[in-house]
């Protein structure tokens, strides 16, 4: 199986990449967060891969980090989740998001994802619940007063992008009330 290709890239056309590797040229799936991350045509890639063979295609799916290949795996794993969705699925959120709202069981995050209604939400929180987050995302191995100062901000306005910059920078074992302080004015600087 192919784990990582290193390359030029020659081709970007959304979600489809074309990877030249010694002279053969490579057709890869990426998420918009894989390829937002890649430089211009002509400079070099190295992307990890993951592999499907099927009877009819060889598919070639590639990744930025391995934080994000492993997602895919597991969203992979859950029944009726595809590559298509599971690419869609990164697209919309980064694993880290993912991560947060597996621990926080919010199922609102994945139906922002075009193609995942609500009970497709639902089953991929009650399928990830155990599965995804500790290995993947700061999210899940929050204490549950980080997890209340990161809903407090988000609740304040600011995006979970924002807030979980804000949350990252505090100090261990801190309280809900010191925490919230904290971040505002991390996040005010």
């Amino acid at each position: 199986m192919i784990g990582r290709l290193h390359g030029t890239l020659l081709d970007k056309s959304p979600p489809q990449i074309l990877l030249d590797v010694g002279g053969v040229g490579y057709e890869v799936d990426v998420p918009m967060s894989t390829l937002y991350a890649l430089p211009t045509v002509g400079q070099a890639v190295t992307l990890l891969i993951h592999s499907v063979v099927r009877e009819d295609a060889h598919l070639l799916y590639g990744f930025a980090t391995a934080g994000e290949r492993a997602a895919f795996r597991e969203l992979l794993k859950i029944s009726g989740i595809g590559p298509r969705i599971a690419l869609a699925v990164l697209s919309g959120l980064s694993v880290e998001e993912i991560a947060q709202a597996v621990t926080q069981q919010d199922a609102a995050r994945f139906t922002r994802v075009p193609g995942i209604g609500k009970k497709t939400a639902e089953r991929l929180l009650l399928e990830l619940k155990g599965r995804l987050g500790a290995d993947l995302g700061p999210a899940a191995a929050q204490p549950g007063a980080t997890a209340d100062v990161l809903q407090a901000l988000v609740a304040l306005g600011y995006s979970e992008r924002e807030a979980g910059a804000a949350v990252k920078a505090l100090p261990a074992g801190c309280g809900v009330d010191e925490g919230i302080r904290l971040a505002l004015k991390n996040l005010a600087r």
